[in-house]
């Protein structure tokens, strides 16, 4: 067999379940992976909570129209829109863009660039970055902070590292509350995913807010599995974020994620599309078959076979080791039970599914194994 063999002519997903912690487009970001084969697990683990009707955001609207604002920082396209609009209800807008177009106008990114040029407005600079750390850089490296007044649109959480590093600097800060996020309604679903996290049978969460990593993090410090939940990030389930931003939280916990270098969910997209197999794929030839080992499936010579869990454990198991004898005991252990008749039963089934009986070989008094040689710990057998 050649080894054009071993790509199977299945979607690149197909096999892998991914969960998503988004609260907005999660449908579009849902239905970009399930075109891509993937089976996808909502979870929202925060709910934006606008503040239209606040009177702490309507206060610092006021001030910002008051006296002169001789820089606005904008984080959030979504952000800056709804504090316009808010502005529209109290019959303030026209006096806020006023207060804009006479202010040094910056925009953490894309989205809120066109967001400010939707209203007619135009940004003084904008970070390639995306970051608020390259805003603070800038208006640290321009100096003459002293006695200016700033307002700085929030995006979700306070921002207390821009906040104090400007008024210690001798800027007059207006912090900007356009929404907030809180937990979501139903967090049943994420203590789902923490709990599949830990267990390591998750393919990959997907996060596009730095508040739903949060939320993610305490709700598995609420269960008393954050460290096993971290241990999983670390090895074969994926951590995803759509940028550095939204990577912070779990970058202080030591779990390492997966970015896109532009922060667009279709790049996230693309990210997951190509991590995941490399993370959590085994891909086999065994004697003539080609087998590509998947979260929660195997595509045997290109033909996707679902699993369940216990076949799909014992697999996993035989496909970690290939060419050598997995024991009995180690099976058992894994499989939970202590009859070795309800093993050899569940590697009867599980050879039943893949379609052939010799792919899976009895060593008497020992154990079992797939029958092929192993050439490396990374391609498997080839």
């Amino acid at each position: 067999m050649t080894d054009s063999g071993l790509t199977a002519p299945v979607e690149p997903l197909a096999g892998y379940t991914v969960a998503l912690t988004a609260a907005r487009r999660r449908e579009e970001f849902g239905a970009a992976l399930e075109r891509r084969g993937a089976k996808v697990v909502y979870a929202p683990a925060i709910r934006i909570v606008p503040l239209a009707d606040d009177a702490q955001l309507r206060e610092a609207t006021e001030r910002c129209i008051a006296a002169p604002v001789d820089v606005v920082v904008a984080t959030t396209g979504i952000g800056f829109r709804g504090w316009v609009d808010a502005a529209e209800t109290w019959g303030l807008a026209d006096r806020l863009v006023a207060a804009f177009e006479s202010a040094d106008l910056l925009a953490r990114g894309p989205k809120v660039r066109g967001a400010i040029r939707a209203t007619g407005l135009r940004e003084a600079w904008s970070p390639e970055s995306e970051s608020s750390s390259e805003v603070m850089s800038y208006l640290t490296a321009h100096g003459g902070l002293d006695g200016k007044r700033i307002a700085v649109q929030l995006h979700g959480e306070p921002l207390p590292d821009m906040v104090q590093t400007l008024r210690a600097a001798g800027a007059e800060v207006i912090e900007i509350p356009v929404y907030r996020w809180v937990p979501a309604q139903d967090m049943a679903p994420v203590r789902r995913v923490v709990e599949c996290v830990a267990a390591r049978s998750l393919d990959a969460v997907a996060f596009t807010s730095a508040p739903a990593a949060a939320s993610f993090l305490q709700t598995a410090d609420e269960m008393a599995l954050r460290s096993a939940a971290a241990e999983a990030m670390r090895g074969p389930v994926v951590a995803a974020c759509v940028g550095p931003v939204t990577a912070a939280p779990l970058g202080r916990a030591g779990i390492p994620c997966v970015i896109p270098t532009r922060g667009r969910l279709g790049a996230l997209v693309r990210e997951i599309v190509e991590q995941v197999p490399i993370r959590r794929g085994l891909r086999l030839r065994v004697g003539e078959r080609a087998l590509d080992v998947r979260g929660h499936a195997v595509a045997v010579d290109g033909a996707l076979v679902a699993l369940p869990a216990a076949s799909m454990t014992l697999l996993r198991a035989l496909a970690a080791r290939p060419g050598y004898v997995v024991s009995r005991a180690d099976l058992l252990n894994l499989t939970g039970t202590t009859d070795e008749h309800a093993l050899e039963v569940a590697v009867g089934r599980l050879r039943t599914s893949l379609g052939d009986p010799a792919l899976i070989r009895t060593v008497v008094k020992r154990g079992y194994r797939l029958d092929c040689e192993p050439v490396s710990a990374s391609s498997g057998c080839l």
